[in-house]
């Protein structure tokens, strides 16, 4: 259901009053990032806004995007914006932009040459809209990643899988020591996400754009991504056992061995991080699934809904130069798991994983996401489909593809 919004009458009532003197202020900035390596990444924003003389007003909303978006909506929809949000890059504050309800960035994108330090440049493109940018993309992050346990293999007596393929046969293993093979949450996007990482894993990238940037339907009831559906019958098989809704339950059965791995992006890390672990030591990744070493160029991106308050505004420039600050891109994507969007910063400290992230991103092996390929609509359909094809083990296959193939039919 596509989101109604107010008249451009509203807009203009909301223009921004670029007058008057600049004044430290309060700035509200509502986010989604509400877990342990989360809460640890948005701190280091917070201190670094701070450190300017303003002072970021925490709007945390528990609950994923799925549960964020709609109230984020809501509130600059009604009149009650806030000062910054965070959406993901793509297409999620398309109609808001389309309605007048936020802010033009480019003057300041221009003056800070965002087109010259941002990478890559799919990011910036992502946040413009009929030529004008509207958003601050502050980190890359990619779902194609798999987290493994080492000591859940370890206790099952196999050893650490090298890719996909590896993992599937390990599973009757695992359960015969009492872990879960799969760790996947109750939440539509984690479904959906999992299937989508497999199709550019064992579909490959060509299979992943025909399907989600060309749209073609055809392809995707085809026996191509039937393969891809039989790789997400033996995901469900492996996940059954899983009893935990949100994803970072899921990431803590991984971190505890209670689960061999879990199909989740790299923000993962962050829980790992705040766990005390190891990457290499006491959990293993494995990009691309280890069948296609690809990143994604999904993540997050702060957005600035006009306002009336002069001061407050301003404030709005100086957090849009604070999140691409070269010390605030290491300090936020250390603890986040993800990759700055700057390629001029120093990641010394980076883990294991996160150097493999950035190998891989060196190569120029990367895949726009499906944020930024397919409308909102579509992407509920498909987290809807997903979400009961895991739930449902008597969903067949072939009715699941079909399924799938309408969805991308009517996809925009």
């Amino acid at each position: 259901m596509r989101y109604k919004f107010l008249t451009a009458a509203f807009a203009a009532t909301v223009a921004v009053n670029f007058a008057g003197p600049a004044a430290a202020t309060d700035l509200e900035v509502t986010h989604w990032w509400t877990s342990g390596g989360e809460a640890a990444a948005v701190a280091e924003l917070a201190k670094a806004f701070d450190a300017t003389g303003n002072h970021w007003v925490d709007g945390a909303i528990a609950g994923s995007g799925g549960t964020a978006r709609p109230i984020m909506i809501s509130r600059i929809t009604g009149g009650d914006p806030m000062g910054a949000t965070q959406f993901n890059h793509g297409r999620q504050a398309e109609e808001l932009v389309q309605a007048g309800l936020m802010r033009d960035l480019t003057d300041i994108a221009t003056k800070g040459k965002w087109t010259d330090i941002v990478r890559p440049k799919s990011l910036l493109d992502s946040c413009t809209i009929d030529g004008k940018i509207y958003c601050v993309p502050v980190n890359i992050h990619s779902w194609q990643w798999l987290w493994l346990s080492n000591e859940a293999f370890q206790k099952a007596g196999v050893p650490m899988p090298k890719d996909w393929n590896e993992f599937v046969a390990a599973a009757p293993a695992l359960e015969k020591a009492g872990i879960i093979p799969l760790a996947v949450g109750g939440q539509p996007w984690q479904a959906s996400g999992a299937f989508d990482v497999l199709l550019a894993a064992v579909g490959g990238t060509d299979a992943f754009l025909k399907v989600y940037k060309e749209k073609d339907a055809k392809f995707a009831g085809g026996p191509e991504i039937a393969k891809v559906f039989k790789a997400a019958d033996d995901a469900r098989k492996m996940a059954k056992n899983t009893n935990v809704q949100d994803w970072n339950q899921a990431t803590n059965l991984v971190i505890t061995g209670k689960a061999g791995g879990q199909i989740m992006g790299d923000w993962a890390q962050g829980e790992f991080q705040v766990a005390g672990k190891t990457a290499g030591k006491d959990y293993t990744c494995l990009p691309g699934l280890g069948l296609n070493e690809v990143i994604a160029t999904g993540g997050d991106a702060f957005y600035f809904p006009l306002l009336k308050d002069a001061d407050k505004s301003k404030a709005q420039e100086v957090l849009a130069e604070t999140l691409l600050d070269p010390k605030t891109q290491v300090a936020f994507n250390l603890k986040k798991g993800s990759l700055p969007v700057r390629g001029d910063v120093d990641l010394n400290t980076a883990n294991d994983c996160m150097k493999k992230g950035l190998a891989i991103l060196a190569k120029g092996a990367v895949i726009p996401w499906t944020d930024q390929l397919l409308s909102q609509d579509s992407q509920k359909q498909k987290e809807d489909l997903f979400s009961e094809f895991f739930a449902k083990p008597d969903m067949t296959l072939e009715e699941a593809q079909k399924r799938f193939a309408d969805i991308i039919a009517s996809a925009d």
